[in-house]
């Protein structure tokens, strides 16, 4: 019961009583909208209209879009390295490896030659040494020169495979 007594309690005067209540309405203002920010209540509602009526016209032609007409099917995928012929316009250069002596050196210029119109086309390539024509003579028959499809021949050289 003598405990009161260890602690001495502050007395506030009215100083302190004055500044506490000038923090507490500084702190309760600072949660108020001045009135210059609010807006007429007509205003926001021709900003609710512009901002629908813009809505609306972006989904009336989303609904109405033309269908894409994209090729999702290439017809000549069979020629890309997956079968026994290779087409020498869209192959990507890393089929060759299936064709000992054609990878890298000649299937690089084959790769990075062309379009080419038949398969004869390829040995004309420039610097092409006589074994290496000997090379592609051996291979001449699993050859075929499909029209370039700029989704393939893109890839030709780098398709981004890495070990």
């Amino acid at each position: 019961f003598f405990f009161h007594l260890l602690i001495p309690t502050p007395k506030i005067n009215f100083k302190m009583k004055l500044a506490i209540f000038a923090v507490l309405a500084s702190v309760a203002t600072a949660f108020v909208a001045p009135q210059a920010a609010q807006r007429v209540t007509s205003e926001l509602a021709a900003e609710r209209r512009e901002f629908l009526s813009t809505f609306g016209l972006a989904a009336g032609m989303a609904a109405f879009a033309p269908a894409a007409n994209a090729v999702r099917d290439y017809e000549n995928v069979k020629y890309l390295g997956g079968g026994a012929i290779v087409d020498i316009n869209n192959a990507n250069v890393r089929v060759y490896l299936k064709m000992p002596g054609m990878y890298p050196s000649i299937a690089g210029k084959i790769a990075s030659g062309g379009p080419y119109k038949t398969v004869g086309d390829v040995y004309n390539l420039p610097g092409l040494s006589g074994a290496e024509k000997d090379i592609i003579k051996k291979y001449e028959n699993r050859f075929t020169a499909q029209t370039p499809s700029a989704d393939y021949v893109i890839d030709r050289i780098n398709n981004g495979l890495y070990r």
